[in-house]
């Protein structure tokens, strides 16, 4: 004779109920935790760009700035009253928007919440709480190279 194992209705409906359960929750929690867990970056961070325009165009342009890609960036340049090319970052320091060249005020303006950079890409005024990134620019030829480091 074996020995049987009488399990109970209830016992059987207990443990079928809490493996049901589990597998339910793990569905739901699994694609919100792939959510909220963001993907690895595919894309190398570069140390250097050449920009797809030279300084014919910023001087055409009626703001004297165009922004441009920094990787997965976004980044400003400007072509100052005094002919000087000055590169920045163009993410907002307070919520990432993109900030634009006001020649009148001679400023950077952030059209979110009114936020203000100077030239050096100092917070000047409104909810910027840290200065703008500086980079590097090169000018070789009719190429200009912008670059992370000490502008």
């Amino acid at each position: 004779m074996g020995m049987e194992q009488n399990v109970s209705r209830r016992s059987f409906l207990g443990r079928f109920i809490a493996v049901v359960g589990t597998a339910f929750a793990a569905s739901v929690l699994y694609p919100i935790i792939k959510y909220l867990i963001p993907p690895k970056s595919g894309e190398a961070a570069p140390s250097q760009v050449k920009l797809p325009f030279g300084r014919a165009e910023l001087e055409a342009d009626p703001h004297k700035s165009k922004t441009f890609r920094f990787g997965q960036h976004v980044g400003i340049i400007v072509l100052l009253p005094s002919g000087e090319l000055r590169a920045l970052s163009a993410e907002c320091t307070h919520l990432d928007c993109i900030v634009q060249y006001r020649p009148d005020l001679k400023l950077l303006w952030c059209a979110c919440h009114n936020g203000t950079y100077d030239l050096n890409g100092k917070n000047v005024s409104g909810p910027p709480p840290r200065p703008l990134e500086r980079y590097a620019v090169n000018e070789v030829g009719n190429e200009i190279f912008v670059s992370k480091g000490t502008a």
